[in-house]
């Protein structure tokens, strides 16, 4: 395959594929995957308004980084002068949680070495992954738990 510049990631300094991820706050449960797309033209809230904003229900918001401070009536980013520390300390465990998902995505190497196989096997074999995660946190290797209420 030719190289082409939208494969290039500014964050990796090279080529690579970008995944949507998404734990259920409550649980820790994986429930959402959605990819690849190329990272040069694909950044994180352009691929959440491209789908799951489209599925999330009325007044439902998902937990995010600050990269996604354009969509706020469905994404709660980070706020540095928030009212409520609390509420935030709860929300930063939440992202928290949510990246060691990540670090245990990335262990299997798809995400973090050079896929020397076809480029349109790459998501069967993320999807695989994700569902083994998945199973290992149901299995004997849980994330932690967050207390979580749906107030917040």
């Amino acid at each position: 395959m030719n190289f082409w510049s939208g494969w290039y990631s500014q964050k990796f300094k090279g080529p690579g594929l970008r995944y949507e991820v998404g734990l259920n706050i409550a649980t820790g449960d994986i429930v959402w995957i959605n990819g690849p797309f190329p990272p040069g033209k694909w950044p994180d809230v352009n691929i959440f308004e491209y789908s799951l904003m489209h599925c999330l229900e009325k007044n439902e918001r998902v937990e995010t980084d600050k990269g996604y401070r354009g969509v706020r009536e469905y994404a709660s980013t980070p706020q540095k002068f928030a009212e409520d520390k609390e509420k935030e300390k709860v929300k930063a465990r939440i992202r928290s949680r949510h990246e060691t998902a990540n670090k245990r995505l990335k262990q299997w190497g798809c995400l973090k070495q050079i896929f020397r196989h076809d480029i349109r096997q790459h998501s069967a074999v993320f999807r695989a992954v994700a569902v083994i995660t998945q199973l290992s946190f149901e299995n004997g290797s849980p994330l932690y738990q967050v207390s979580y209420s749906k107030r917040e």
